[in-house]
């Protein structure tokens, strides 16, 4: 039986996709979390400066997502967003 956790994760898109291919990748994971879990809350941040460049872009587009979800999920949606290439960088944590 799989035990139900909450997640915390914070997706930096590329800035220079523009809106429509943006809105359609925040679509895509917004449904991929709605399918295997509950989506509580996404938190757009917008473009901000990044620390340091990252594969030569020195802006991104910040959004959070809260979710519950089993634990295998988790690893299943970093997967997919390794493989999006509008993602610059993803981390999942556990509450």
């Amino acid at each position: 039986m799989a035990t139900i956790s909450k997640y915390e994760s914070v997706v930096i898109f590329k800035s220079n996709l523009g809106e429509e291919p943006t809105s359609a990748l925040l679509e895509k994971f917004k449904a991929l979390v709605t399918e295997n879990g509950t989506l509580e809350t996404v938190d757009e941040w917008g473009r901000r400066r990044l620390a340091y460049p990252i594969n030569d872009e020195n802006e991104g587009i910040y959004v959070q997502f809260t979710f519950s979800s089993d634990n295998n999920f988790p690893a299943e949606m970093d997967r997919q967003l390794k493989l999006s290439d509008g993602v610059l960088r993803s981390l999942i944590i556990r509450k």
